[in-house]
C-alpha cells in the first residue's frame, strides 16, 4: 500500500475497536436474554418469538435518552450506570400501558470509539435490562469522526413490551375519589439536568475543584444526582397481577405537575397535597443553590416521586405493602377530583 493510500482507520473509524466492543460486551448480553429470543448478537436484525404467550397482544413501543445527564456523566467520567437510566427511561414509559417490557434496542455514537468506555455504557444498558426483566437483543455503536467532540457520546434507547388487550392501562377506570400514590425515586432520574447544571455552575460545582463531593445527609452530591433512573417494571407487574390498579404514570419531564394528568380522563382531574411529599436532600439542595421556585420544582423535577398508581382508597395499604417487599417507599399524595373549570391541577 502506498504512502499517500487513505484507510477508514486513516479517516478516523477503527473497526478493529467496534469489533472489540462486540465481543466484550456479548457476555454482558447474552445475560439478558429470555427464551423468547432467537438467534444471538451480531445478525442484521433481534429476533423475538411471541407466539404462545398471549392471546390478544398489544404492542407497546417507547423511545428515548438520558439528556444532559451525559454531560455530567462525561464530566465525572462515570459511565457504568448511565446506561441504566437509558433503559429505565424507555421500559418506565410502557409501563404506563400496563405492557411488560419484551427486548430492548440501544444506538450510541461517539467521535472516536473508546472500547472501555463503551463496554461500560453498554454494560449498565445490560444491567438495566436485566433489572427490567427485558431482552437487550440488538444495537448499533457508531463512530463518526467531527460529529462529536473527543471524550463525547450520544445515547438513545428503544424497547417494545406487550399487553393482552383487555388488561391494557387507558386510564378509562379512573373515576373521582381514587387515591394518587406516590413511588419513591432515587433522585432526579433523567430529567432536568439542563437546569440542574445551570445550578452546579452558580454554585461553582464542578469535578476540579471537588465541590461536587459535598455531603447531602450521607451521600455526596455527585452520587445523588447521578443514582441511576429507578426501574419500576417488576414491581408494578407485580401490583398489577393483585390490586385494582385505575392507572400509572411515570414522572418523566414535566414533572409531577404535567405527567399524572396525561393518563387522568377528560372532566377529571387531581389535587395534589404539596405537605405530603418531603423534599429529599439532592432536591431541596437544587432549589435552594438554584432559587427556583416552587411551581418551577413541580414542574422540572420528580420532587422525590418517580412513578405514580392510581387505584381506590381502600387499595392503597395492601398497594403499598407489596411495593415494600420489592424496596419501594410509596405514599398518598392525592387523589382524583371532579375537574374544576378549566383547571385540571390543583397543588395545595
Amino acid at each position: 500500500m502506498s504512502d499517500d493510500a487513505l484507510t477508514y482507520r486513516a479517516a478516523g473509524v477503527d473497526i478493529d475497536a467496534g469489533n472489540a466492543v462486540v465481543e466484550r460486551i456479548k457476555p454482558l448480553v447474552k445475560r439478558t436474554f429470555r427464551p423468547e429470543v432467537m438467534g444471538g448478537l451480531g445478525g442484521f436484525g433481534g429476533l423475538f418469538d411471541l407466539s404462545g404467550r398471549y392471546r390478544e397482544p398489544v404492542l407497546v413501543s417507547g423511545t428515548d435518552g438520558v439528556g444532559t445527564k451525559l454531560k455530567l456523566a462525561q464530566q465525572l467520567n462515570r459511565h457504568d450506570t448511565i446506561g441504566i437510566d437509558l433503559v429505565g427511561m424507555c421500559v418506565n414509559d410502557v409501563l404506563v400501558q400496563g405492557a411488560e417490557p419484551l427486548f430492548f434496542l440501544d444506538y450510541f455514537a461517539t467521535g472516536k470509539l473508546d472500547v472501555d468506555t463503551t463496554v461500560a455504557v453498554v454494560g449498565g444498558i445490560a444491567r438495566g435490562c436485566e433489572l427490567a426483566g427485558c431482552a437487550l437483543i440488538g444495537g448499533e455503536t457508531a463512530e463518526m469522526p467531527d460529529m462529536y467532540p473527543p471524550g463525547e457520546y450520544d445515547l438513545a434507547g428503544f424497547t417494545v413490551g406487550a399487553v393482552e388487550k383487555s388488561r391494557m392501562l387507558g386510564g378509562a377506570a379512573i373515576v373521582a375519589g381514587d387515591a394518587i400514590l406516590g413511588v419513591a425515586s432515587s433522585g432526579p432520574h433523567s430529567n432536568g439536568y439542563s437546569l440542574i447544571r445551570r445550578i452546579l455552575e452558580r454554585a461553582g460545582c464542578t469535578s476540579d475543584n471537588g465541590g461536587l463531593d459535598l455531603d447531602l445527609g450521607g451521600t455526596t452530591l455527585a452520587d445523588a444526582l447521578m443514582a441511576p433512573t429507578t426501574i419500576y417494571v417488576k414491581p408494578m407487574l407485580d401490583l398489577l397481577k393483585s390490586e385494582p390498579v385505575h392507572g400509572l404514570a411515570h414522572i418523566t419531564g414535566g414533572g409531577l405537575k404535567e405527567n399524572i394528568i396525561r393518563v387522568v380522563p377528560d372532566g377529571l382531574g387531581i389535587a395534589l397535597d404539596a405537605a405530603t411529599i418531603v423534599l429529599p436532600p439532592v432536591f431541596d439542595w437544587l432549589q435552594r443553590e438554584g432559587n427556583v421556585a416552587r411551581e418551577e420544582m413541580w414542574r422540572t423535577f420528580n420532587c422525590g416521586v418517580g412513578f405514580t398508581v392510581i387505584l381506590p382508597h381502600a387499595a392503597v395499604a395492601a398497594a403499598s405493602t407489596l411495593l415494600a417487599r420489592h424496596g419501594l417507599a410509596s405514599s398518598v399524595i392525592g387523589e382524583v377530583v371532579p375537574a374544576a373549570g378549566g383547571e385540571r391541577v390543583r397543588i395545595g
